[in-house]
C-alpha cells in the first residue's frame, strides 16, 4: 500500500505566479492597482484644467466680440492709451493678426485640425503647464473657429471680428492673444524638456 503511494504519488500543485502583480486566477493584485491609482486622477486633473482655461479664454473671447460688435462696430475707435492702443472694430478674413485673408477655408480647417489634435493630446497630459498651454491654444482655436462658421459672409468664410489696435501693429483680438501666449508657453516648456506626459529630458 506504502509503495503504491509512493509510486502514484500526489497531485502536483499549480506553482505560485512568481511575478508580485499577479494571482492564481491570472488577475492582479490589488496592491498593483493601488500603485497605478494615483495617476489616473492626476491625468483627469490636468484634463480638467486643460478645458477650464480652454473654456476661460473661449468665453472671454466670445463675450468681448458681442460687445464690440454691439458698441463699437460702425463707431469711432476709443483711444485706450492716447495713440498708442485704440480699441477699432474690425473684419478679418485672414489668419491671425490679419494675415492671408485669401486663405480663410484652408485657417478654418487648419484651427479644426489644431482642436482635433489637442483633444487627442489630452488623453496622455500629466503636466500643468502644458494643460495651461493647450488650454490657451484650445480657447483661442475655437474662439477664431465660432466667427469663421457662424459670421457673414457665409459658413467657414466667416471674417473674424478684431478689435485690439496697437499703434503700428495689426489689430488683434483676445482669441489670439491666447493663441500666442500658448505657444511662447509650449516653445518655453519644450526648451526646457518638458513632455506633456510630465517626463523631463536633457538632450
Amino acid at each position: 500500500m506504502a509503495e503504491a503511494e509512493r509510486i502514484i504519488g500526489t497531485p502536483d500543485t499549480p506553482d505560485t505566479p512568481d511575478t508580485p502583480d499577479a494571482t492564481g486566477d491570472g488577475q492582479e493584485r490589488p496592491d498593483a492597482e493601488q500603485e497605478r491609482g494615483p495617476e489616473r486622477p492626476r491625468g483627469r486633473r490636468r484634463i480638467a484644467v486643460l478645458f477650464a482655461v480652454a473654456m476661460f479664454a473661449y468665453l472671454i473671447d466670445l463675450v468681448s466680440k458681442m460687445i464690440v460688435v454691439a458698441k463699437l462696430e460702425h463707431n469711432a475707435p476709443i483711444e485706450i492709451i492716447g495713440d498708442w492702443l485704440r480699441f477699432a472694430a474690425i473684419r478679418n478674413a485672414g489668419a491671425a493678426f490679419g494675415f492671408g485673408e485669401a486663405f480663410t477655408v484652408i485657417f478654418t480647417v487648419i484651427a479644426a485640425a489644431v482642436i482635433v489634435v489637442i483633444a487627442r493630446l489630452a488623453r496622455k497630459l500629466y503636466s500643468l503647464p502644458w494643460a495651461i498651454a493647450l488650454g490657451l491654444l484650445l480657447g483661442g482655436a475655437l474662439g477664431n473657429l465660432t466667427d469663421r462658421i457662424f459670421r457673414s459672409p457665409g459658413v467657414f468664410k466667416g471674417a473674424v471680428v478684431d478689435f485690439i489696435a496697437p499703434k503700428h501693429f495689426a489689430v488683434f483680438n483676445l482669441a489670439d492673444s491666447a493663441i500666442v501666449c500658448g505657444g511662447i508657453l509650449i516653445v518655453i516648456l519644450s526648451f526646457r524638456g518638458l513632455d506633456p506626459d510630465g517626463t523631463v529630458h536633457k538632450d
